[in-house]
């Protein structure tokens, strides 16, 4: 069984809709330590098998690297909201869903705490691979 899930940022501009496999109640947030992600409050979720979609309208989706400066968080540049986060390894991207930007969020268990500041990039990368999502595509649409 699949399901979409659908989210936003504040203002809409950027969307997304995420099909996953995963049972809602089996989500548990993870909420990285880092000062950007407790800055926005980020948990993130994602599903290995799953597939992300990230709808943005024209000059509304902003990136922003730090930490490893190997992923891209995305980011409305109308707004301000923090909806995803991306990295691209082999001609592929990956990403995982800030859970609260979702329809869905007050539905996950608790959040639990992930520290990915300990990894080494390349650990970072190990990791993304094996938990986030491998199938990320984005759709850009006028304003």
């Amino acid at each position: 069984m699949t399901a979409i899930l659908h989210g936003s940022c504040h203002c809409g501009r950027l969307r997304i809709a995420f099909d996953t496999g995963v049972a809602l109640a089996d989500f548990a947030p993870r909420a990285c330590d880092c000062a950007f992600c407790r800055k926005h409050g980020a948990a993130y979720i994602s599903d290995p098998a799953g597939r992300l979609t990230v709808i943005a309208d024209e000059g509304a989706l902003k990136r922003y690297r730090q930490g490893s400066h190997t992923a891209d968080f995305l980011i409305c540049g109308e707004c301000g909201v923090l909806v995803a986060v991306t990295f691209e390894d082999d001609g592929r991207r990956f990403g995982a869903v800030n859970a609260g930007c979702l329809d869905e969020a007050s539905v996950f268990a608790a959040a639990v705490n992930a520290s990915p500041q300990s990894l080494t990039a390349e650990q970072k990368v190990l990791r993304w691979r094996q938990l986030w999502i491998p199938d990320v595509v984005f759709e850009f649409s006028p304003r």
